[in-house]
């Protein structure tokens, strides 16, 4: 008889970039939200910043962030819509090194549930660069409800089963 291995929880350090031209610091409620999630499931703050809704701003942010080996994750929130100034997805895009297409699948299927049809005006979109993993998320609070409670805590979970993000981590980081 086998015992059932104990699957430690790994803490992550957590980056969130609010892309807006009308939030910041005080107002941001989305990224607030996003926080506290990040915070109450035990993963660790290591950054937060709003910027606004501009591609140099975003690459350059991530960017600077994913070149810091502490950094495991960035999440952003913002600048996913169909307006001229929604950037983020071809601001991400570009950037990336490989994209994890079935994060914007998955997405689209939890949000198609709540808000039927009208998910189909999101370009959420996940990537990876320079070994870390970024998560890019509608602006709007139930938007990054529904990413981190139906999607990121499961995948940002060392735990999760059959497999999980965590999981994957270390083999990015190797050389």
């Amino acid at each position: 008889m086998t015992k059932d291995k104990i699957i430690e929880f790994k803490k992550l350090n957590i980056c969130i970039l609010t892309i807006s031209n009308s939030r910041d610091l005080s107002n941001d409620r989305s990224g607030d939200l996003l926080e506290e999630r990040v915070l109450s499931f035990g993963h660790k703050l290591f950054a937060r910043k709003v910027v606004k809704d501009n591609k140099i701003s975003i690459q350059e942010t991530v960017t600077d962030w994913s070149k810091n080996k502490e950094v495991d994750v960035i999440i952003t929130t913002g600048g996913t819509g169909l307006t001229e100034t929604d950037v983020t997805p071809e601001s991400l895009e570009e950037i990336f090194e490989k994209t994890i297409s079935g994060f914007s699948i998955i997405f689209h299927k939890v949000s198609y549930d709540k808000i039927k049809t009208s998910t189909i005006q999101s370009r959420a979109t996940a990537g990876i660069l320079l070994q870390t993993f970024i998560f890019a998320l509608p602006g709007s609070p139930n938007a990054v409800r529904d990413g981190w409670d139906e999607i990121l805590i499961h995948q940002l979970d060392s735990r999760h089963k059959p497999c999980n993000f965590v999981d994957i981590l270390p083999r990015l980081k190797e050389v």
